[in-house]
């Protein structure tokens, strides 16, 4: 393959003096003369970079990772409709063959995400028999990967001092920790980000061309994930662009720099197959979900555009350190402020590789806040009680590779021309900033049981349930309406019985019922989170609502309990039939 040649400014004027880069895959971005790869071999940073090799460091990160994500897997994670949802449709594939075309139902319209997510889990459910547990295992499989891919990432950008940083950030961060231990879509961003950008730093900057394949295959699975992962497109695309212009003048090295690219489009493209193939045989229902949603009247809320981009962009920054802004509001805000003053400080750094990363890894946050300000409805609300922030999930290792450049130049000790006279301040202000950010994210750390009881409490509602209604079918009803009932349609499922989901304020009319020739059992989930939304107390007037006005059938109440702090769980059977 060819090599990127670099622009004439951009070539360090020292020569290399034997420290840790050089070019391939070990040290800096791999271009002759870079100085900024080399940077942690100068460093007195203790044994990090004399005594522990490469191996070791990523090593203790992983399992420190594992550790942090692995324990306490089978409760931590919350369990709620999403996540119901989801193991119906893995169900379904590992039971009946049913492949999905289409991935979870996003919110902020009533298209979907990609069918790759699925694909992803599915021979984890189906060597599982469908487990939960198993499931979630891969996703905490993935968030240790993710600390890994970052180090590999910052390792190339900025020298092992860097990448130790920033593995180090991810492996504690309490967003990543909590991505890891429950079932949702945009979990596994934080690692296909990565990847993707550490694929596009080594063909770009490096001058693999033939990297752009994984680029292009690791944005495809962040698009996947989540509709709005396309923002990573963006700085994907300018550092082709970028490195482009440095391609060689020889037609065989710009051939394969083409090649590689339209190959990372094709790899794009496959993942989309699925939807073509949905949309081939719906009338493009997706699409016209999309165009009705963005014909829309858009975000209702009352901040005006540059408040929205910089709250917005508050949020981006803070999140993967210390987790949701507004429950940690002052260290977030420090988070924002030291990560902006890094980009300011080192904007104009003399090495061309970190220039480019602060520059590049700064302009893409920029760019995401904007994008997200007008694509990401809801992110100037925060909900308590729900998953929050996973808009933005691609940005996280952006926002943990501008911090870790900081803290690793500023141990360094070479803040200025000044020379050595700053060694030992520098690091000292950096070991106590990496502690203090640790901390802060320790303090923000999930909890080791989800507050609904996660997944055994669920099946302990579905086994509860099941023993209500005996052998008769089960009609499924949440409150609110618009709510899916997956969160307890998934234990009675995958323990052998019928059941009828009814979600939507038009779905519960007598037709409904007496389709099942009034033998079946009524089921209500009343989540105290929406009572204001309802006008109703669950345990109360918003069950007698659906059985008074929405049912066409006498029922009688035969057992009510607690399945979680949130969801109040009510079992009606058909009048004449005696309660438990």
């Amino acid at each position: 393959m060819g090599r990127i040649m670099p622009d004439e400014h951009l070539v360090p004027t020292r020569p290399l003096d034997g420290g840790g880069g050089g070019t391939g895959g070990g040290g800096g971005s791999g271009r002759p003369g870079s100085e900024w790869g080399r940077l942690g071999s100068r460093s007195r940073f203790a044994l990090l970079e004399r005594g522990l090799p490469d191996g070791i460091v990523v090593g203790a990160l992983l399992v420190l990772a594992a550790l942090l994500r692995f324990a306490f897997l089978d409760g931590r994670g919350t369990w709620d409709a999403d996540q119901g949802h989801d193991m119906l449709v893995l169900q379904a594939l590992v039971s009946d063959g049913s492949v999905p075309l289409l991935g979870p139902p996003t919110s902020i319209g009533d298209f979907h995400h990609g069918a790759m997510y699925y694909y992803l889990l599915a021979p984890f459910a189906l060597l599982s028999g469908a487990d939960p547990v198993v499931v979630v295992g891969a996703l905490a499989a993935a968030g240790t990967i993710a600390v890994g891919v970052v180090w590999w990432l910052m390792r190339q950008v900025a020298g092992p001092l860097a990448a130790a940083i920033a593995g180090l950030l991810v492996a504690v961060s309490p967003s990543a920790i909590e991505a890891s231990t429950f079932l949702w879509n945009p979990n596994a961003i934080g690692l296909t980000a990565a990847l993707a950008l550490g694929a596009a730093w080594r063909a770009g900057v490096a001058g693999h061309a033939s990297w752009w394949l994984l680029a292009g295959f690791a944005l495809g699975l962040t698009m996947q994930l989540h509709v709005l992962g396309v923002g990573l497109a963006v700085p994907i695309v300018a550092l082709f662009v970028w490195a482009w212009r440095g391609v060689g003048p020889g037609a065989s090295e710009r051939r394969d720099f083409a090649r590689a690219g339209l190959g990372a489009i094709a790899l794009i493209a496959v993942q989309y197959v699925p939807l073509a193939i949905n949309e081939a045989t719906s009338g493009f229902a997706e699409t016209r979900a999309a165009l009705e949603y963005l014909a829309g009247p858009g975000t209702t809320d009352q901040l005006d555009p540059v408040s929205r981009v910089l709250f917005i962009a508050l949020r981006i920054v803070s999140w993967p350190v210390v987790g949701l802004i507004t429950e940690a509001a002052i260290p977030g805000i420090i988070v924002a402020f030291v990560t902006l003053a890094i980009v300011v400080w080192r904007w104009r750094a003399e090495d061309p590789d970190e220039r480019l990363a602060v520059r590049s890894f700064g302009l893409a946050i920029a760019w995401s806040a904007v994008f997200l300000s007008v694509a990401g409805g809801g992110l100037t609300t925060v909900v308590p009680g729900l998953p929050n922030d996973h808009y933005h999930a691609f940005v996280d290792p952006m926002v943990i590779g501008i911090i870790a450049i900081g803290l690793a130049r500023l141990a360094s000790g070479r803040i200025s021309a000044a020379g050595a006279g700053h060694d030992a301040t520098g690091r000292a202000v950096a070991a106590i900033a990496v502690l203090l950010i640790v901390l802060a994210g320790i303090g923000q750390w999930p909890p080791i049981t989800a507050s609904d009881g996660g997944w055994p409490a669920a099946r302990s509602a579905g086994e509860r349930i099941a023993a209500s209604t005996g052998d008769r079918s089960i009609l499924l009803v949440g409150l609110p309406l618009f709510k899916s009932t997956g969160a307890y349609a998934f234990p009675l499922v995958h323990g052998g019985r019928s059941v009828v989901p009814v979600t939507g304020p038009d779905a519960i009319d007598e037709a409904t019922v007496r389709a099942l020739e009034g033998s079946a059992a009524l089921v209500i989930a009343c989540d105290r989170l929406f009572e204001n939304v309802l006008l109703a107390r669950c345990s109360d007037t918003a069950e007698d609502e659906v059985i008074r006005r929405r049912v066409g059938f006498s029922y009688v109440l035969a057992d009510r309990f607690e399945a979680s702090s949130r969801t109040v769980i009510s079992v009606y059977l058909p009048a004449g039939v005696a309660p438990r």
